[in-house]
């Protein structure tokens, strides 16, 4: 074994890790000392023995501060997964001290998600009280590099184009077609028969620019030669849309189950769109494996999304089966 390799597989110890991503958050010597409460000597002196044990330099010395080279760079990255699974067994470990049975990081789509997370929730709590969740809203392009290091166990939501997803293991939950909606008191809905030059007037209500939604629906409007106004609104919350709905000339689009919440109708226009969207499913990172709690969630996404299919009145199977399982 060289001395490279021996320093890596023995001496590298977490404190090592820490230093180096907190070095490379900081940039500044006198401001990690701070945050790790040391002297600016004793940090300077174990990153130069960090050095000396790797022989490699990791950061190099600017104006702007400690700048990481090429193998601080690497380092660093690897450092951050580490640590992300350091933090998970502390988490994992504490939870089964504690009596409680884990917790599980959820990153939810909200546009597509909103009624099938918290149902699926409903049946975890049903299940395993002991099983926590955190859940967290946000984009594709948000969530995804979330999930890849680590901070997220699952993305629930719309599945992205299978050429995005790299290295993670996807789960179709739940097919719902995507539909044009207005509030009841519409003057849309109260037309017996629509075309698409009806919508021309109204204002929108947008997925934002960059969200998976946006660039189908543009494309499906400009074939059916239906601008889209300078009066319009972007968002990805489900609520916010659903409330300007209800007191205002808006369209909007969404998925199905939103659009038929029974607490909020909603009227769903006659115009039938071509399927922009894949389906709603679950994403995880197949190189990190599922947690057990993760485990057990992905099952009650299963229940949950057989519930819904099978619509309100109808008793569903006790254990869920996947739909559709793909690598990518």
């Amino acid at each position: 074994m060289s001395e490279f390799d021996w320093y890596l597989q023995v001496n590298l110890k977490a404190r090592h890790l820490r230093l180096l991503v907190t070095i490379d958050t900081y940039r500044n010597l006198t401001q990690v000392a701070d945050v790790t409460h040391v002297t600016v000597p004793a940090v300077s002196k174990s990153l130069a023995e960090l050095e000396r044990g790797l022989g490699l330099t990791l950061f190099s010395r600017t104006g702007q501060g400690l700048m990481p080279t090429p193998y601080g760079e690497c380092l660093i990255r690897h450092a951050k997964s580490m640590l992300t699974i350091l933090h998970q067994a502390r988490d994992e470990l504490k939870a089964l001290s504690s009596g409680t049975e884990g917790k599980i990081n959820i990153g939810m789509l909200p546009a597509s998600a909103s009624v099938l997370l918290p149902h699926a929730l409903g049946i975890l709590k049903q299940r395993s009280p002991g099983t926590n969740a955190m859940v967290s809203e946000g984009t594709t392009a948000l969530l995804l590099p979330e999930l890849w290091q680590g901070h997220l166990d699952l993305v629930v939501g719309r599945l992205p184009p299978p050429d995005t997803l790299g290295s993670f293991e996807e789960l179709e939950l739940l097919e719902e077609p995507v539909v044009l909606v207005t509030g009841r008191h519409h003057p849309l809905a109260r037309k017996k028969s629509l075309t698409w030059d009806d919508l021309r007037s109204y204002p929108w209500i947008l997925p934002p620019p960059g969200s998976i939604l946006r660039d189908p629906l543009e494309r499906a409007l400009e074939a059916h030669e239906v601008p889209l106004t300078n009066n319009y609104i972007e968002t990805l919350s489900v609520h916010v849309a659903r409330a300007h709905l209800q007191v205002s000339e808006f369209i909007a689009v969404m998925a199905g189950s939103p659009a038929s919440d029974v607490t909020q109708p909603l009227h769903i226009l006659p115009l039938s769109l071509p399927r922009l969207l894949r389906p709603t499913g679950v994403l995880w990172n197949r190189n990190r494996g599922l947690t057990p709690s993760a485990r057990l969630m992905v099952s009650c996404l299963e229940e949950a999304a057989q519930q819904l299919q099978a619509g309100p009145g109808a008793v569903p199977s006790p254990v869920a089966h996947p739909v559709k399982t793909k690598r990518s």
